[in-house]
């Protein structure tokens, strides 16, 4: 078991305030990891300390735009400063804005692909400095179905996670020989508070996924917990430049027939 187990080591996770990004820092905790959130929200961050830190994790907070490179670098500064150098970084930050492609005011295609692409690159090459000095990190970029499928009415979403799929491979190209592991985790369709209002019983998209799903159901945050420690620890220091995708098998099939039970 000491090949999952991260204790003195220190992650940051990018958006770590609530959701899939909380679900996974508390994955890290509990395997040992002191904890580094960013967000932009006080409020959030807030109530985000007082959860990990309730559950007697080691945590600290961090209010700064990802996409902002100055003020990313100043922070990251100032947390090699207090706190002390990241040995795992999950650049989980990102946002997704739904309209047709026809439509979509170019302004907001190009700040999800800063959120969710540039972001993560800005923070991999901050955090890959000290890696490279130490010769040992992990970067787990959090990519999505979308990094493999089109689908409606989110195309700048699904160029960025397609980019951020390409972008986990060419980092780790690259930083493989100073011993930095660059994977990828792909979440399916989880049950989140924004999910919520859907996942009732008669809601249609609620029955395609549990249809479309082998595993028929949707996913709890916890499920991405597992992955989420295997590719920060020593378990996985011979994985480099892979997607994982957490998603209950949808990838693996072109869905049932109508008539198959």
């Amino acid at each position: 078991m000491n090949l999952f187990n991260l204790k003195g080591k220190r992650a940051l996770i990018t958006g770590g305030t609530h959701g899939l990004g909380m679900a996974m820092a508390d994955g890290l905790a509990s395997a040992g990891a002191e904890l580094v959130i960013t967000g932009t929200t006080p409020s959030k961050m807030e109530d985000a300390l007082n959860h990990y830190r309730g559950q007697g994790f080691t945590a600290s907070g961090y209010l700064f735009d990802v996409t902002n490179e100055e003020d990313a670098k100043k922070h990251m500064d100032i947390i090699a400063k207090e706190i002390g150098d990241i040995h795992i970084l999950v650049n989980n930050a990102g946002i997704i804005k739904r309209e047709l492609a026809i439509t979509m005011p170019v302004e907001d295609f190009r700040r999800v692909i800063d959120v969710d692409l540039v972001g993560p690159f800005i923070m991999s090459q901050l955090v890959a400095k000290q890696m490279i000095e130490r010769k040992e990190g992990k970067i787990i970029n959090i990519c999505s179905m979308m990094s493999e499928l089109g689908r409606n009415s989110v195309s700048a979403y699904a160029a960025a996670k397609g980019g951020l799929k390409m972008l986990t491979q060419n980092l780790a190209t690259e930083w493989a020989k100073h011993n930095i592991q660059v994977n990828g985790i792909g979440p399916g369709y989880f049950a989140t508070s924004q999910t919520e209002p859907i996942r009732v019983d008669g809601h249609p998209f609620n029955e395609f996924i549990i249809n479309r799903t082998p595993a028929a159901r949707w996913g709890d945050p916890e499920d991405l917990a597992g992955a989420a420690i295997f590719l920060a620890s020593k378990a996985s220091d011979f994985v480099n430049g892979q997607v994982v995708y957490v998603d209950g098998g949808i990838l693996a099939t072109i869905g049932k027939p109508s008539n198959e039970d």
